[in-house]
């Protein structure tokens, strides 16, 4: 048996919630779990995701220094 006086409490059916929604019950050491991201609202998942880099390196490095390309 483990000491009692050294290990958490341990929660057999805490509720993980997101966005204020229960998402499952699963076992931990607090009563109540809070996450921000999930696989329900993930962009990797939900297939929401966007490219941010619309300008190639070498595109951003010219432009940084003032260069001109070959093809301007």
């Amino acid at each position: 048996m483990p000491k009692s006086e050294i290990h958490p409490t341990w929660f057999p059916t805490a509720t993980v919630f997101c966005e204020g929604k229960t998402l499952c019950i699963i076992g931990s050491t607090k009563n109540q779990l809070q996450v921000d991201v999930w696989l329900g609202n993930h962009p990797f998942y939900t297939d929401s995701q966007t490219i941010v880099d619309s300008e190639g390196r070498v595109e951003r490095f010219m432009k940084k220094y003032g260069l001109q390309t070959k093809n301007s």
